[in-house]
C-alpha cells in the first residue's frame, strides 16, 4: 500500500498522468461527436470500433512513457538506492512499483469510460458485454505496456535512451512486427502455421485486436479454411491472456537482470 500511495501522490503533482487522461477523453469525446448521426441500434458498435481504432495508437505510448519515467525517477532522485538499501531488493521493488502504476493508471481509465458509457446510454442501444469486453481489452494493453516500459526505466540511464527505446517499441509493434512476419508469409504451410500464429499473436495489438472484434460478433469462425482453422488453433481469450503473461513475465525478468541503479546525471 505504501508503494500505491507514493505513486498517486506523485502521478497526481506530475502532468503525465493528465496529459494522458486529457488525450483519451478528448479522442472519446471527439469520437462519440462524430458518431452522433449513427442508427440508434447498430451505431454503438461502430462507435467502439472506431474509438478502439483511434485510441490504440495513443494508449501504448502513453503507458510505455508513463512506465519508464516513473521507473527512472526513482533513480534520478536517488530514492531507488534508499530503497534498496533496506531490506528491500530490486525484485521486490519492481513488483511493487508495477502495482502501484496499474493503480494510477488503470482506476481513471476506468472510471472516465464508466462515466462515457453513461453518457452513450441516451445515443445508442447499449450493449453492456460488448462494452465490458472494450474495456477489458484496453486494461490488458495497458498492462502489458506500462510493464514493457517500467523494463525499459530499469535499464535506461539516461531521459533520451528512455525516449528513443518507448519510440522503437511502438514503431515495432506497430509496424515492424507485421512488416517481418509478412516476409515469412510464401513459406506458411498447414505444418508450420501454428509457429506463424504464435508469432503473429506475440504483437498484443493483434492478440487484443482479435479479442474484441470476435467478441463483439465482427468476425465469425464459421467457415474457415483448414489452414485458417489450424492458424486460430485457440480462442481469441487464451491467444489475449498468453500474451499478457508472457509480456509481464518478459518484461518483469528483464527489468531485474538488466536494471540499473542510477541514470546519468
Amino acid at each position: 500500500m505504501h508503494y500505491i500511495w507514493k505513486e498517486w501522490k506523485e502521478n497526481i503533482r506530475g502532468k503525465g498522468l493528465w496529459l494522458a487522461l486529457s488525450i483519451i477523453v478528448l479522442i472519446s469525446i471527439s469520437i462519440l461527436f462524430r458518431s452522433s448521426a449513427l442508427s440508434f441500434d447498430k451505431g454503438f458498435y461502430i462507435l467502439l470500433i472506431n474509438l478502439f481504432d483511434s485510441i490504440i495508437y495513443f494508449i501504448p505510448i502513453l503507458c510505455l512513457f508513463i512506465g519508464a519515467f516513473s521507473i527512472f525517477q526513482e533513480k534520478e532522485q536517488k530514492t531507488l538506492i534508499m530503497l534498496l538499501t533496506k531490506t528491500d531488493n530490486y525484485a521486490s521493488f519492481l513488483l511493487r512499483k508495477s502495482l502501484g502504476l496499474y493503480s494510477v493508471v488503470l482506476a481513471p481509465l476506468v472510471v472516465w469510460f464508466f462515466l462515457y458509457l453513461l453518457w452513450l446510454k441516451f445515443q445508442f442501444q447499449l450493449d453492456l458485454k460488448a462494452y465490458l469486453l472494450f474495456v477489458l481489452a484496453l486494461v490488458v494493453m495497458s498492462l502489458v505496456f506500462l510493464q514493457i516500459g517500467a523494463a525499459i526505466g530499469s535499464f535506461s540511464r539516461s531521459r533520451m535512451q528512455i525516449i528513443g527505446f518507448c519510440v522503437f517499441v511502438w514503431f515495432y509493434f506497430f509496424f515492424l512486427h507485421d512488416f517481418i512476419l509478412l516476409s515469412f508469409l510464401p513459406d506458411v504451410t498447414y505444418d508450420n502455421v501454428k509457429l506463424f500464429s504464435a508469432a503473429y499473436f506475440l504483437n498484443p495489438l493483434q492478440a487484443v485486436r482479435m479479442f474484441l472484434e470476435t467478441g463483439m460478433g465482427i468476425y465469425s469462425f464459421g467457415h474457415m479454411s483448414r489452414l485458417l482453422q489450424a492458424f486460430m488453433w485457440t480462442k481469441p481469450v487464451y491467444f489475449l491472456l498468453g500474451n499478457l503473461f508472457v509480456w509481464l513475465a518478459a518484461s518483469y525478468g528483464i527489468a531485474i537482470v538488466f536494471n540499473r541503479k542510477e541514470g546519468d546525471e
